[in-house]
């Protein structure tokens, strides 16, 4: 249940802070004295529609945070599929609100405002001013006969879902196969030209990266075969002018002086020795340049290769792996677009399967409804009686549609006669908006208790009701609140006398500042606020005992029940 609600810099709310209870919470107050507003923020805090001109005037931020104690199983184990873990059965739900943007958090972890929604849909159901007119329409009708059968339902749908997607895209292939003969001729030809241009290069895998290498290995060889044939021309060679030359010439000079002399004889040798080092250092560039030595011939043939494999993968694939495997992608394609007849028939064998698959889980989604669409009426027909609708006659019908949707190939209407002898007519053709408002309580009331949402929130039920059928509706929601935590906004007294725990919203002006508080009331005071409902400006001791009688009524009504 919702158990305190705390609301910061909203509008007319400065600050405000409000302990919920079990049973049937009522609401009431003034016109104008902020109980849409407290709705509003309530809404926020569970990802509602957020606008920079709800913070009040001169405030940084708002803030709207909801405080729940949860204790029906079903729902802590919702939540921890979602992976909210209750702390000691609490969940707190905020909401932080800025200019433009908002800041979402659950029990304190800031979350996405679609996982704030989700976890909200699951604690909470609001029933606003106006969602009674949205059974006006056949998709809020099957929405509801769902909701009722969900058990059964929610697995199927999903499956109807999956196989509408199927089936819409093998209609989609197969239309798309019809209407491109024309093209189908083109792209054949283009497909041919690509395929064979990868085929004719004879692409190896691996190949790329071997070419590669050597071409790279090749090109260092030229470079350093060019170096050592210039190194050579200057060390061995034959010109007069290289150092092999100058030195055997220097040796030639020395020698006579060497036989002379002992100083240069040492000279001498050392010059013989660097012609002996020169030597060995010419023969080891002749080996080099002939370990280097290659054919331009097969420089030239690798470098085409490359040129060819580049030009492929520039358009094809950035490895060779991915071109071959573009060929084979375009090959499959060519084999289909020539056997296009074949092709044809077997995109229309997957579109009748799809079909078979589609209608196998619409007729099971079909014969559920039916069977639940009995179940429903009977209950939403009990519930509508409770509620003022003596001579009452309501059926849910399911029927066939021309096509399938994403949600199977019915559709639901509900039937009404609110009159004896009058035939059943569409609801939104009959019911008057304070007579869809009352049966849009008995949906809720339905589905709450299909659904075990520990908490309902109802704002101005009492829309275009009065007298008996105000009391009916009170005696309703007092049931409700047996069952559920319900939160009533409204302005008649029949209700508001139900209340287990009233509250009051009141608007107060201070130092020219207008704030909004709620506050919770003796019995005494509820007594008080009946009186100022039912008597409006002036209330009299007449007014006020009636008021009181009201209330002591309520109280035995409840007991008795």
């Amino acid at each position: 249940m919702l158990q305190s609600l705390h609301v910061k810099n909203l509008a007319l709310i400065d600050e405000a802070e409000v302990e919920l209870k079990d049973g049937l919470n009522i609401l009431t107050g003034e016109t104008g004295a902020g109980k849409s507003i407290l709705l509003g923020s309530v809404q926020l805090a569970l990802g509602g529609k957020y606008t920079a001109d709800l913070l009040r005037e001169g405030a940084d931020y708002g803030l709207v945070e909801l405080e729940f104690f949860v204790k029906n199983p079903q729902i802590i184990e919702k939540l921890r599929k979602m992976d909210i873990e209750p702390e000691d059965g609490m969940i707190v739900l905020s909401r932080k609100l800025m200019d433009q943007r908002s800041v979402s958090r659950i029990n304190g972890e800031m979350v996405p405002l679609g996982r704030l929604k989700a976890a909200a849909e699951i604690l909470i159901d609001i029933h606003g001013q106006h969602e009674h007119q949205s059974l006006l329409y056949k998709k809020k009708h099957m929405e509801i006969l769902d909701a009722y059968a969900k058990e059964e339902t929610l697995p199927v749908k999903e499956k109807v879902k999956e196989a509408y997607r199927a089936a819409r895209e093998a209609k989609q292939k197969l239309d798309e196969a019809i209407n491109g003969e024309a093209e189908r001729k083109k792209e054949a030809d283009f497909l041919a030209f690509e395929v064979e241009e990868i085929r004719d290069a004879g692409l190896i895998p691996g190949e790329d990266e071997e070419l590669e290498e050597r071409y790279q290995k090749m090109r260092k060889s030229r470079k350093i075969m060019e170096s050592l044939m210039e190194t050579y021309h200057y060390t061995g060679g034959y010109e007069a002018s290289s150092i092999s030359e100058l030195l055997s010439q220097a040796i030639h000079a020395m020698y006579e002086a060497a036989e002379y002399d002992g100083e240069t004889k040492e000279l001498y040798g050392l010059l013989v020795e660097i012609e002996s080092l020169l030597n060995d250092f010419n023969r080891e560039i002749s080996n080099c340049q002939e370990k280097l030595r290659f054919s331009e011939e097969e420089f030239y043939e690798m470098e085409n290769r490359l040129n060819t494999i580049n030009r492929l993968k520039s358009k094809y694939g950035n490895t060779i792996g991915e071109i071959l495997d573009y060929a084979a992608q375009k090959e499959e394609r060519l084999l289909i677009l020539s056997d296009y007849d074949a092709y044809l028939a077997r995109l229309e064998k997957e579109f009748s399967e799809a079909q078979k698959t589609l209608r196998k889980y619409a007729d099971r989604l079909t014969d559920i409804r039916k069977r639940y669409a009995e179940g429903l009426a009977g209950t939403l027909r009990e519930g509508i009686r409770d509620l003022n609708f003596l001579n009452v006659d309501f059926t849910v019908e399911v029927r066939p549609l021309s096509d399938f949707t994403e949600n199977g190939a019915d559709e639901v209407e509900f039937m009404i006669s609110l009159n004896p002898g009058e035939k059943k007519k569409p609801l939104g053709a009959v019911a008057s908006g304070g007579e869809l408002s009352r049966i849009m309580l008995a949906v809720k009331a339905a589905l709450a208790d299909k659904d075990e949402v520990e908490t309902l929130i109802f704002d101005e039920i009492d829309t275009g009701i009065s007298g008996r059928t105000a009391q009916k509706v009170s005696e309703k929601m007092a049931l409700l609140g047996k069952r559920h935590q319900v939160i009533c906004i409204t302005h008649l007294a029949q209700i508001a006398a139900m209340a287990d725990s009233h509250y009051l919203i009141e608007k107060t002006v201070e130092n020219q500042k207008t704030t909004t508080q709620i506050r919770r009331i003796s019995d005494k005071e509820a007594i008080a606020e009946l009186a100022r409902i039912l008597g409006g400006a002036k209330i009299t001791d007449a007014v006020y005992e009636t008021a009181q009688e009201m209330k002591e009524l309520a109280v035995k009504m409840k007991k008795s029940e």
